[in-house]
């Protein structure tokens, strides 16, 4: 049984990805210094069953390996640490640990290739969706993360599947991406703590030079000749900021609405405001597919959009079938004693609408 589920869970990610994968992160600071990274998850094809993940310290598993064996590297949670899972409770896609470290994983189709699978060196095997549980279980520092993603050997469980590339951040405000091609992991410092999925981290921000017209506002007017030409509305200094889905499209978007965005009082002004943001970034789910051929009965292919305050240690959440924010307090947690958690984002899908109470 623990196969057939890893099997449809690979299967899913062979679908075709040109259709599929959406996810795009942002970063956002507060008055009061807190660090804020926030991201969506999307996939049209089918439910992604995404759980929350409660690791306690010293909890140990095994990474899969090709083949779908637990015959990889151990991974022992030296840091207690929450994340947040699609389709089984080892692929970890997005967390946080008990000393302010972010992780996340990004689609990243068509680009980047790992290392081949060399069984003699299975115990060093870390599978591309377990990546996030053994950085979050034994890393502090954005610096400890390039030391040590080295020493393993990123692999994917189906060579068929697609890449992924992913973020790091540290409370420090360090943040930086990593990518694999041709077998080497590359990193990139994020200063600017957008990303989105393909093409690479270094060809987005060369794109973004494409946009330097664009400008917060209103246009003001202008004389063409005798002719005076004027604005319809406000918003009309930003005219040509792309609006479709594409990841080049979405990072430009993403890069402007973060860099125009207020700077907030506090922490959770700030994952206000992230989320905010990123409602700017839901993907309807038919759009994802021609002719109305939609695979899934789902609300939206925007599966759940999240919000990590580093600095106060909190995960906050809201789904396609939820919008009300929910989150969990890191500080609230004894990891040293907790046990491990497994629990469904939603309890209960289709949330009933709630009445206004109206005054008799």
């Amino acid at each position: 049984m623990k196969i057939f589920r890893i099997c449809i869970a690979v299967a899913m990610l062979l679908m075709p990805w040109e259709q599929m994968n959406a996810c795009t992160g942002i970063t956002l600071t507060a008055k009061d210094s807190a660090r804020i990274v926030a991201r969506t998850i999307e996939w049209g094809g089918s439910e992604l069953n995404s759980q929350y993940v409660i690791v306690p310290r010293g909890y140990t598993q095994r990474s899969y390996v090709p083949g779908y064996t637990l015959d990889g590297m151990k991974l022992v949670a030296k840091y207690g640490y929450v994340g947040l899972a699609v389709e089984q409770k080892e692929f970890v896609v997005e967390g946080l640990n008990e000393v302010g470290l972010s992780a996340g994983l990004f689609y990243f189709p068509g680009y980047g290739k790992y290392e081949t699978y060399d069984e003699s060196r299975k115990q060093q095997c870390v599978t591309d969706f377990q990546l996030v549980s053994w950085i979050l279980g034994t890393c502090a520092t954005v610096d400890e993360v390039k030391k040590n993603v080295p020493q393993a050997l990123i692999v994917a469980i189906d060579p068929r599947a697609s890449t992924v590339h992913w973020r790091f951040a540290d409370a420090s405000g360090n943040q930086i991406v990593l990518e694999i091609v041709d077998g080497k992991p590359y990193f990139y410092e994020n200063k600017l703590g957008v990303l989105t999925n393909s093409p690479g981290f270094e060809w987005q921000m060369t794109n973004l030079n494409n946009y330097v017209n664009l400008l917060a506002g209103t246009a003001q007017p202008r004389q063409w000749g005798a002719t005076t030409l004027a604005s319809f509305g406000a918003g009309s200094a930003f005219l040509g900021l792309p609006g479709d889905v594409t990841p080049p499209s979405r990072f430009v978007r993403a890069a402007f609405y973060q860099t125009t965005a207020p700077l907030a009082a506090k922490a959770e002004d700030a994952v206000r405001q992230g989320f905010q943001i990123l409602n700017n970034f839901d993907i309807p789910v038919g759009v994802e597919f021609a002719d109305k051929k939609i695979p899934a009965d789902i609300p939206s292919a925007t599966q759940w959009t999240t919000a990590t305050d580093m600095t106060n240690r909190i995960i906050y959440y809201r789904t396609m079938y939820n919008s009300a924010i929910r989150c969990i307090d890191l500080s609230q947690i004894d990891f040293a004693s907790v046990s491990y958690f497994v629990a469904p984002l939603d309890k209960v899908k289709a949330q009933p609408f709630v009445p206004v109470e109206i005054p008799k």
